[in-house]
C-alpha cells in the first residue's frame, strides 16, 4: 500500500515543524552562547551547549520524517517509516548525554560559587527569552507530534518542556550567583538532570522495543479484535499483531469465517474488515487480513416454526410468514435453544422477511433452515454470510437438526420466488 496523500501531508507538516524548531533553537543557542561568553557566565554557556544538543536532536527528527515520507521501493518495500523511530533512539541517546553533562555541572556547582560584582541583567534577559521561546517551541512540537503520531517530535516536545525548567534553573543560578547563595543552584540542577536522564532512557528503551516489533499497545489490540468480531461473517479473530513503524502502525490479523464461503465472498469480507480498521484509525498505514476456515464446535441457526414447543416445534412452510422463529446453538453433542422470536410484522403487507432478518441479525446467524424464501430475504442473508438449507414443512426442529447432522439437507442456491411473485411480502 502506497502512502496516501493525507499521510504525506502529515509527514510534511512534521518536517516543517521540526526544521522550524531547529532554526529557532539554533538562534537561542547562539544567543545564550554569545551572551555567556561576553559576560563570562559559565552556567549560560553550559545551557547553550545543552540547547546545541537539542538542536541536533530536533534536526535529526526532521530528517527522519523526511525519510519516512519517501516512496516505497524494491529495496524498501515497507517504506522508511522506521527511520523516524531510529531517529527517536538517537534523540534518546543525546538526551541521556545532555543529562549526564548537566549532572556533572550541577555537582561542581555544589561547591563553587562564581563571584559576580555587577547585576547580570543581560544574561538574565537571555535566560528569560530562552524560557519563553522554549515554551512555544515545545507547545508546537507537542501539538504536531500528536496530530501525526510522531515519536521523535513528541520526544523533542518533552525535551523542550524540560528546557523551560532548565532555563528557569539557569536564570535562578545566575541570580543566586550574584547573591552568593551556596548549594541551592547545584542541587536544583542535579534534580533537573535526573529528570532529563529518565526521559532519555525512556526514549531509548521505547525505540528499541518498537524496532524489535514489541506489542506496545495491548488495549488497541483488544479494540481491533472487538471491531473485527462485530463484522457479520467473521466467526472469530484468532490473532491480531500490531507493529509500530515510525508515526504509523501496521496490522496483521487472522480471522475465521465459514468454510463454505466462496473465494470472492472471502475477499469481500477481508476488504470489509480492512476498511473498518483503516477508517476508524487514521494512524494505521496498512492492514493484512488472513482468512481461515472456522473450526468452531458450534453454530448459530434460525428456523421459522408454527408453534412454540421447544425442539418439537414444527417447521413453517414460508420464512417471512412464520408466526415464530426459534434461534438455537447447534453443537457436536446436541442443540441448545437460545431464544424464540415472535413475528411482529405478520400484519404488514410488504417485505416481512427483510424486517424479520433485521430484527434477528444481532444473533450473528450461521444458518437458516426453511422450506422456501423470497428473493430479497435470500440475498440479504447471503450478504451477511448466512448459509440457507432446505427443509420440509411440518418437520420438527429436532428432526431438521438430525437431517443436518446426517448431511441430508441441500443448500438453497436460488430464491424460491422473485419480488414480483411475492407481491405483498418478501419472505
Amino acid at each position: 500500500m502506497e502512502i496516501t496523500q493525507d499521510k504525506k501531508e502529515l509527514l510534511k507538516k512534521g518536517q516543517r515543524t521540526a526544521f522550524a524548531a531547529a532554526f529557532f533553537t539554533l538562534l537561542l543557542a547562539s544567543l545564550k552562547g554569545v551572551t555567556g561568553y561576553l559576560f563570562d557566565s559559565k552556567i549560560l554557556i553550559a545551557d547553550a551547549l545543552h540547547s546545541g544538543a537539542d538542536l541536533l536532536a530536533i534536526f535529526a527528527s526532521g530528517f527522519g520524517l523526511w525519510l519516512a515520507a519517501k516512496k516505497k521501493s524494491a529495496r524498501f518495500p515497507y517504506g522508511l517509516f522506521k527511520a523516524e523511530t531510529l531517529v527517536t533512539f538517537v534523540i534518546g541517546l543525546l538526551i541521556v548525554f545532555a543529562g549526564a553533562e548537566i549532572l556533572k555541572d550541577g555537582y561542581q556547582k555544589l561547591f563553587y560559587i562564581q563571584e559576580v560584582r555587577t547585576f547580570p541583567f543581560v544574561p538574565a534577559l537571555a535566560s528569560v527569552v530562552s524560557v519563553i521561546a522554549a515554551f512555544f517551541i515545545a507547545k508546537r512540537e507537542k501539538a504536531v507530534g500528536r496530530a501525526i503520531n510522531s515519536q521523535s517530535l513528541l520526544a523533542n516536545a518533552q525535551e523542550s518542556f524540560l528546557d523551560v525548567f532548565t532555563s528557569l534553573i539557569v536564570l535562578a543560578g545566575i541570580l543566586l550567583a550574584f547573591f552568593r547563595i551556596p548549594y541551592i543552584e547545584g542541587a536544583v540542577i542535579i534534580f533537573v538532570s535526573l529528570l532529563i536522564l529518565k526521559l532519555g532512557v525512556e526514549n531509548v528503551w521505547t525505540s528499541l522495543l518498537v524496532l524489535m516489533d514489541a506489542n506496545l499497545n495491548p488495549e488497541l489490540r483488544q479494540e481491533l479484535e472487538g471491531k473485527i468480531n462485530e463484522i457479520y461473517g467473521v466467526k472469530g479473530t484468532s490473532e491480531v499483531n500490531i507493529r509500530q513503524s515510525g508515526p504509523f502502525k501496521m496490522v496483521e490479523c487472522k480471522i475465521e469465517t465459514s468454510p463454505t464461503l466462496p473465494l470472492y465472498r472471502a475477499h469481500e469480507l477481508a476488504d470489509k474488515a480492512e476498511g473498518a480498521i483503516t477508517k476508524a484509525y487514521k494512524d494505521i498505514e496498512s492492514v493484512f487480513i488472513h482468512l481461515e476456515p472456522a473450526r468452531r464446535k458450534s453454530v448459530s441457526a434460525i428456523m421459522p416454526v408454527k408453534d412454540i414447543n421447544g425442539l418439537d416445534s414444527r417447521i413453517h412452510g414460508h420464512f417471512g410468514r412464520a408466526p415464530y422463529y426459534i434461534i438455537l446453538r447447534i453443537t457436536e453433542g446436541g442443540a441448545e435453544i437460545e431464544d424464540f422470536y415472535y413475528n411482529e410484522f405478520l400484519g404488514e403487507k410488504r417485505h416481512i422477511g427483510i424486517k424479520v432478518i433485521k430484527a434477528v441479525i444481532k444473533y450473528k446467524l450461521d444458518m437458516l433452515f426453511t422450506r422456501q424464501i423470497g428473493e430479497l430475504s435470500f440475498y440479504m442473508l447471503k450478504d451477511n454470510f448466512v448459509d440457507i438449507y432446505e427443509v420440509k414443512e411440518g418437520l420438527t426442529v429436532r428432526e431438521a437438526i438430525s437431517q443436518y447432522r446426517d448431511d441430508g439437507l441441500n443448500k438453497i442456491a436460488t430464491p424460491s420466488h422473485t419480488v414480483e411473485e411475492s407481491q405483498s411480502a418478501d419472505g
